[in-house]
């Protein structure tokens, strides 16, 4: 647990103490130090996709199991989490290289924020996700970890691979060995 709380945001922290990124972040990931240091959980392999209903902030909702089917890769994020902020561009590099294999679902936990929300992803261009609000943070209290970001892959059956609890760089190398068994 020790190594999954230097991995990524707490949710029982207030924001202003949570870890932040840096200037010198991105130099550091590209060197394999410092950012990225999730850790890689295969203990709830086999557990459903949970049936939850999320909306964008123009108000277009999105049911969990209706993405069945295909791969479905479920990230937990916030604005306001350092670790977050720093892998959302690997994820969206990661939703443009994996386009029509794998589902990437980002779900906001930013409470009652969907404007921020909104506007972080427009002045990210991160134009391969969508901005999901689970402003009751359904899902975050479903995985039950209190970690952010947390990652969660289902196969296309809709059962749990594994889950990443922390940052990860989702463009990176390790990736493609994470998913291979799932996306062949």
């Amino acid at each position: 647990m020790v190594a999954s709380l230097l991995a990524g945001c707490d949710k029982q922290t207030p924001a202003d103490t949570q870890p932040q990124t840096t200037a010198s972040a991105p130099a550091a990931a590209a060197e394999g130090e410092g950012p990225f240091n999730g850790t890689l959980d295969i203990s709830n392999r086999g557990a459903a996709l949970p049936d939850f209903t999320f909306s964008d902030p123009s108000g277009k909702k999105i049911r969990t199991l209706d993405l069945k089917g295909k791969p479905l890769l479920i990230n937990l994020w916030a604005t306001w989490c350092g670790p977050c902020v720093l892998e959302m561009p690997t994820l969206n590099a990661l939703a443009a290289a994996k386009a029509g294999k794998l589902t990437v679902l980002t779900v906001s936990q930013d409470l009652d924020q969907a404007a921020a929300v909104d506007a972080f992803f427009k002045e990210r261009k991160l134009t391969n996700l969508a901005p999901w609000l689970d402003p009751e943070n359904a899902l975050s209290q479903h995985y039950g970890n209190g970690v952010l970001p947390t990652t969660v892959l289902y196969d296309a059956q809709g059962k749990e691979v594994w889950r990443m609890i922390g940052s990860h760089d989702w463009a990176g190398p390790r990736t493609d060995a994470m998913l291979a068994d799932t996306l062949r």
